[in-house]
């Protein structure tokens, strides 16, 4: 058994800062803090997204990214994966553009379209901090996250013109067939790395009947010596799900991005109080916790020495 990967989420574009307004981060330095804690807890590799420090809104700002990745950097060496989902409603180019500049170890890359629907959340809240929350989680009723084949492939180019490895997103099970006609087609080539995103309104359901099927799936479809998995889950099945996901012998990701909450109706004070639970977890089934060093040997990853941000002023 491979030692396991624990990623985790640290802010993502789903939340606004109304939902958790005391430990929700999102300038820089509290995203630079929460992952550095991530780490010393145990997460191998750390998920970041930008936001704009005066209210909170997902930025594709590539100076906001390269401070984060920078201060998180010189505090840690977790391997650190870049979004490229950024914000919903942000375009391609806008998405995949600090990718080119910040040349990280590690991407995401969403392997399809979907319906990326979050507007149940603006039910919960009743007095929110800034006025673009309410709006930005109402409009993707009406909302398609586009991932077509023409994007994906431009996202995988520039992720191999920087010697980035893709962490391949996968919401629902049709995308494991995309993933294969790419890969068929010698637009991505194997091993690759998959992320089984469950629970978004939109995508597949978070039921461990699913996780099994996105699983069986994926190994029918690309051959199980062809790639490494990991999988997170939205709200309440969180940990629940990536239990199960480990004893399949997947990987687990964490993280505010994911979940707010630590247990029921108790909000999360951070991820790494996430990373500490799961980890807990895992060592009562008798899994061992990959390093940093050894998640970037298992993923194939070039190393902290080769970023775009190692060396800046």
């Amino acid at each position: 058994m491979s030692k396991l990967i624990v990623t985790a989420a640290i802010t993502g574009g789903i939340h606004v800062p109304s939902l958790s307004p005391q430990y929700f981060p999102y300038v820089p330095e509290t995203v630079i803090e929460q992952a550095v804690g991530a780490a010393k807890a145990g997460a191998a590799v750390v998920h970041v997204h930008a936001r704009d420090p005066k209210d909170g809104r997902p930025s594709s700002d590539v100076k906001v990214f390269e401070q984060i990745c920078r201060g998180i950097h010189e505090q840690c060496d977790a391997a650190i994966c870049v979004t490229t989902g950024g914000g919903l409603g942000m375009t391609p180019e806008e998405r995949v553009k600090p990718v080119g500049v910040l040349k990280p170890e590690l991407a995401s890359l969403n392997a399809g379209s979907m319906n990326f629907a979050i507007h149940p959340l603006a039910n919960k809240i009743k007095e929110p901090m800034y006025d673009w929350e309410l709006p930005y989680l109402k409009s993707t009723e009406d909302l398609i996250f586009p991932n077509t084949f023409r994007s994906i492939k431009v996202f995988t180019q520039a992720m191999a013109s920087v010697g980035t490895k893709p962490e391949l997103e996968i919401y629902d099970v049709g995308m494991i067939n995309n993933l294969k006609y790419l890969i068929d087609t010698g637009v991505i080539k194997t091993p690759v790395y998959l992320q089984f995103v469950m629970g978004i309104l939109g995508g597949i359901a978070a039921t461990p009947e699913n996780l099994v099927f996105m699983y069986e799936t994926a190994r029918k479809a690309i051959g199980e010596k062809n790639f490494v998995w990991s999988c997170c889950a939205a709200g309440r099945m969180q940990m629940p799900l990536i239990t199960l996901a480990m004893i399949l012998g997947g990987n687990v990701r964490v993280g505010l991005e994911d979940n707010l909450y630590i247990g029921p109706g108790q909000l999360a004070k951070s991820s790494a109080e996430q990373v500490e639970k799961i980890i807990r977890i895992a060592k009562e089934l008798n899994h061992e916790i990959a390093t940093p060093a050894e998640a970037r040997q298992i993923l194939g990853l070039k190393g902290q020495a080769e970023v775009g941000w190692a060396n800046a002023a």
